[in-house]
Formats: C-alpha cells, sequence, structure tokens
C-alpha cells in the first residue's frame, strides 16, 4: 500500500472523529463572524476618514 493512500485513509479516519456543529450553532457563529467584520470594516472606514480629514487640515 502506498504512502499517500495510507494518508488518505487516515484523514478519512480522523474526519469521522470530527464534531460537526448543529446547525443552529452554525448560524450563530456565522452571523457573529459576519456582524464582527462589519463592525471592523465601518470603524476602520471611520477611522481612515478622519486621519484623511485631519491630514488634509495640515
Amino acid at each position: 500500500m502506498s504512502r499517500i493512500t495510507q494518508f488518505f485513509r487516515n484523514v478519512r479516519s480522523e474526519m469521522s472523529k470530527v464534531s460537526w456543529p448543529k446547525k443552529k450553532e452554525l448560524m450563530t457563529y456565522t452571523i457573529t463572524v459576519i456582524a464582527t467584520v462589519v463592525f471592523f470594516a465601518l470603524f476602520f472606514a471611520v477611522v481612515d476618514l478622519g486621519i484623511s480629514w485631519v491630514i488634509r487640515l495640515i
């Protein structure tokens, strides 16, 4: 048996041990991530606009 075949058998074995999240948990995590990304995008956009405004005044 080749090493690559053994590798994929081991991967399959390990993947069967993974505890996958339930649909409700996955939706909660996804919404949390999207909300966090939007918050930080807006935060850094405001900071960037503020810094640009200050530099223009100088």
